[in-house]
Formats: C-alpha cells, sequence, structure tokens
C-alpha cells in the first residue's frame, strides 16, 4: 500500500519516499507519497521526483490496486529504480488552488442545500450539480452569502466515523450519485466551523485549507440546465 501522507497533512509540500514499485505503462509506486490520486472530482497531483541528481516530471497521480498511488510521468524516461529512495516535490500553486475551490464548493452546498448530483474541481473553478428544478431566483444574494461564509474564518478540520455509523446517519451524505468508499472500517469527514459555529459536515477524502478565509473571494459563473431537474452552478476563484 502507499501511505497517503496528504491526509495527514494537506499543506505537506515535500517529502521522501522510496520506490516500491513500477507499472507496465511507465507508473512509479512509492512507499508513501505529498500526491493526492484522482478521486471525489479533484483532480491528481503534479510535481517531480528527484533521486540521484535526476528529476522526473509527474503529470497526474491515480488510484492503482488495492491502497496504492501510481505517479504517472509527464512523458516517457528512466524510472528511479526499485528500492531508491527519492524526494518528492508537489506544484504547490496548482495544489492549493484545488484545496480552495474544493473548500468553496463544500460551502457551495451550504447556501445551496439540494442534493447533489455531480461536481467537479479545477485550479481556476469548480461547479456542483443540483438536483433543482427550478434556477434561482437570486444568484447574487447566493454569491454573497457564499463570500460571507468564507469571511467568517471558519476552521476546517477532518474526523473519522466507522463505516456503520455513516450507514446509521446517511443525511451527512450530499451526493446523491456517488457513496463514500466503505469497506476500510472507516470514512473520513470534513468539518467546516466548529462547535456553535459548525456550517457543514460530509464524507470527503480530498485536500481543504485550513481555514475559510484562506479561500479568498468567490465570484459565480454560470448556472446551467443539465437535465429535466438538474441545475450546473460553476464558481471562480476571484
Amino acid at each position: 500500500m502507499t501511505e497517503p501522507l496528504f491526509c495527514k497533512d494537506a499543506y505537506l509540500q515535500e517529502s521522501y519516499g522510496t520506490v516500491t514499485g513500477h507499472t507496465p505503462e511507465g507508473g512509479v509506486i512509492l512507499d508513501r507519497t505529498i500526491f493526492y490520486a484522482t478521486g471525489g472530482g479533484q483532480p491528481g497531483d503534479s510535481g517531480w521526483l528527484d533521486w540521484a541528481g535526476r528529476t522526473l516530471p509527474i503529470a497526474t497521480a491515480i488510484k492503482g490496486e488495492g491502497a496504492e498511488i501510481i505517479l504517472v510521468p509527464s512523458e516517457p524516461a528512466a524510472l528511479p529504480p526499485i528500492g531508491a529512495d527519492v524526494t518528492q516535490r508537489l506544484d504547490w500553486m496548482r495544489r492549493h488552488r484545488h484545496m480552495r475551490v474544493h473548500t468553496a464548493l463544500h460551502l457551495l452546498s451550504v447556501v445551496i442545500p439540494l442534493p447533489v448530483t455531480g461536481g467537479s474541481i479545477g485550479s481556476d473553478k469548480g461547479r456542483l450539480d443540483f438536483k433543482m428544478d427550478e434556477p434561482p431566483a437570486d444568484k447574487q444574494a447566493l454569491e454573497e452569502a457564499l463570500n460571507a461564509l468564507i469571511e467568517r474564518d471558519l476552521v476546517v478540520s477532518d474526523d473519522w466515523i466507522s463505516d456503520a455509523q455513516l450507514l446509521a446517519n446517511p443525511t451527512i451524505v450530499k451526493t446523491m450519485s456517488v457513496m463514500p468508499p466503505t469497506g476500510q472500517g472507516r470514512v473520513r469527514l470534513v468539518r467546516i466551523g466548529q462547535g456553535a459555529d459548525q456550517v457543514d459536515l460530509q464524507p470527503c477524502g480530498g485536500t481543504h485549507v485550513a481555514r475559510t478565509s484562506e479561500i479568498g473571494r468567490i465570484r459565480f459563473g454560470k448556472i446551467e440546465k443539465k437535465g429535466r431537474d438538474n441545475r450546473r452552478v460553476t464558481i471562480l476563484l476571484d
């Protein structure tokens, strides 16, 4: 398995690791990694591996078998050998923008409290699809409400519950199309706000900022009709 260091510290930009395998397609598997693997609408991280005076650009990271994370090079190149110790470096600006957008989308699901049917995260914008019969009457009011939550500088933290606890409390799952992965014995929850200031709690395996003020100002983009009772809401980093 690959230890996902990003789960413990989303701000870790550089770390060591040891190569444990290669894939037939030319991917690299490490014993531990700071690279987030594509999933939950969030793209895999990019960056670099350094070893023995050489550098390998990494285009993305994807999930492999079991708990493996595969680092995919930007182009065919010589790979660090199995057993080699490497230094991992993230394209931090890109990752941090993903963190800002991802946390903003959690807050979007607060100001639009409707079932979520899909979503996607980018480095400049993100979107959620909602089960929504009619478009919002006042898009500007929603934008103002979202930015008011951001400006409250709420703490973003995580916690873990068992699979059984999740099944006993299904209302915390906002996505209709994708259920959180179970079978590992526990599920990660992301909480925004604490105590009386808590505004959101939902299962999520992605990376997030530590406080909502770090997101910065958000602008609403298009609200598009996607099917009979679906609306796609896009937000952009200002």
